[in-house]
């Protein structure tokens, strides 16, 4: 603890002093933001790239498809617990050399998952991948608006966004066409390709432009203690469904140890001189506002990715790639009215901004309450394209209210708690959404078979099943079948209805944050720095 804290020499081409760089001129600023995009969407894109393949990989590498899961969990629990920590690592370090160098093993990481002879290995090589990729998202933001003018703030974290809004959305799809016509260690070889462009173009652009380090001490009590609350959550939340939650003495162990950890790590956090993590930047109301409702907000989004393309491919006969292109459209919007978004948050207050997110978010979802299982391809489409105007507004006002105000070498911390705190919610949404779903259907498929007993259309079907020569025992499966149809539909409507409501008592929430200033956008650009 007694290290010295005055900053080290600057590496070659640094920049001298800790003042804010110029922006990006000509093809360097349309370069730096390709490269920064590409790893940044090949990164989103790991995290739900590999969900669709986990029966082949389990197939081939010899254990169950629950085994299987560890390939998500894995890669989950490690990118949670690296991306609070990029603060502390880009003082120790450096902006430009920590995000390469993350680029770079991720490549690694990624070449070895393809690799990989043994399902451990897998395990092993996936959790390494997320290990690396943590300080990728927040990094390649800060990186980002460093390269645009201050008044171009806005229009830099729309370019950001639109790669962490359609990555998760082509995932999925992606992974299901590439394990389905070539082989599924090809989900991980791509990312060989883009990586190595990405961080090459990366070096080339910013390497001049690293920020100063310092010298700090690490924190090992709040290192481990993050390591155990962090690690055991996510695995109680990834394995809790199959396990049937807290009538598994594992979970309940797991949930005890995350609790007490939890508790002891905020408390080490907040007293400690050098914390790993800053927590204290909860106590800014606007990133306290910000944070929770891009958490929730974020969480009953993905839950609903999450859950369309189950109930489409498991109950309505889409394949993966049709489930796929039902959600495709939500980038379509997003696209068009991300840039204008972006000039405007920094004029306009970004409070209204949001406030027209989550209430498009809630016409959504009440859109989707509605869907039956005679639901057409376009009535299915419509709220998906629809959803694109609503994250368009989501992340853009959301970020420029989170980072209004802060010291410019406090920026990387921020950026790394709020993307934490996101993709933890989303961990959190998914086990919710697809608990509730089975929860839900199961009760409902228990009320409609009670109905079906003097029920005459039932009684009808089941005559003409007979006389088409079908047993009573295969007219009776034939109608349990189309009863738990009816069932996984009106939960998955139960659940969009709720998220609805949910969105709309968002908007009470962010208008507890503070109204932001044009001069915003100089902080944000500044603290990129």
């Amino acid at each position: 603890m007694g290290e010295s804290h005055a900053p080290s020499a600057p590496a070659p081409g640094a920049a001298a002093g800790p003042g804010p760089l110029p922006p990006l001129q000509g093809m360097a600023v349309v370069l730096g933001t390709i490269a920064l995009s590409l790893a940044t969407f090949m990164n989103v894109l790991d995290t739900s790239i590999a969900n669709v393949s986990i029966p082949a990989i389990a197939g081939d590498l010899g254990v169950s498809p629950d085994q299987g899961t560890w390939v998500i969990t894995s890669f989950a629990v490690a990118n949670a617990i690296s991306m609070p920590l990029t603060g502390w690592l880009t003082r120790r370090v450096g902006q430009v050399r920590l995000f390469t160098a993350s680029t770079i093993l991720f490549v690694l990481s990624s070449a070895l998952c393809g690799l990989a002879p043994t399902f451990s290995l897998l395990v092993a090589f996936r959790a390494l991948q997320g290990l690396v990729a943590g300080p990728m998202i927040p990094l390649s933001q800060a990186l980002l608006l460093s390269s645009y003018p201050k008044t171009k703030a806005g229009s830099a974290l729309g370019v950001w966004s639109m790669t962490t809004l359609v990555a998760p959305v082509v995932g999925p799809v992606l992974g299901g066409w590439i394990t389905d016509n070539i082989s599924w260690p090809w989900i991980f070889y791509i990312n060989v390709p883009v990586g190595i462009v990405a961080a090459l173009l990366t070096w080339s652009i910013y390497r001049p432009r690293e920020t100063p380090t310092m010298k700090l001490p690490i924190d090992k009590v709040g290192l481990g203690l993050l390591i155990v609350w962090v690690g055991a959550l996510q695995v109680m939340l990834d394995k809790g469904k199959n396990l049937d939650w807290f009538n598994s003495p594992l979970i309940v162990s797991l949930a005890i140890i995350a609790a007490i950890a939890f508790v002891v790590f905020l408390i080490w956090e907040l007293t400690d001189q050098h914390p790993v993590v800053d927590l204290s930047l909860f106590r800014r109301r606007n990133f306290l506002v910000s944070s929770v409702a891009m958490s929730i907000g974020y969480g009953l989004f993905f839950g609903n990715v999450v859950l369309l393309p189950l109930w489409l491919q498991q109950y309505m006969g889409y394949t993966a790639t049709l489930a796929g292109v039902v959600l495709a459209p939500v980038g379509l919007l997003a696209i068009l009215m991300t840039p204008m978004v972006g000039r405007l948050v920094d004029r306009l207050d970004p409070r209204w901004f949001v406030t027209v997110s989550f209430l498009v978010f809630a016409l959504v979802m009440f859109m989707r309450s509605d869907f039956t299982t005679q639901a057409n391809f376009q009535t299915l489409l419509l709220p998906t394209l629809i959803q694109g105007a609503a994250m368009a507004t989501f992340f853009i006002p959301l970020l420029a209210l989170a980072f209004s105000g802060l010291e410019p070498d406090r920026i990387a911390s921020a950026s790394g708690l709020i993307n934490f705190s996101r993709i933890t919610a989303s961990s959190f949404a998914t086990s919710i959404t697809t608990t509730l779903w089975w929860q839900r259907a199961t009760l409902h498929h228990a009320q409609l078979v009670e109905r079906l007993t003097s029920n005459p259309q039932a009684q009808q079907f089941m005559a003409q099943a007979r006389a088409m020569g079908l047993s009573r025992q295969q007219a009776s499966l034939m109608l349990n079948q189309m009863v738990t149809q009816q069932a996984y539909m009106l939960s998955a409507d139960d659940i969009f209805y709720v998220s609805g409501y949910l969105f709309v008592a968002m908007v009470v929430l962010i208008w507890f944050a503070r109204p932001t200033k044009a001069a915003m956008s100089a902080e944000i650009s500044a603290g990129a720095h």
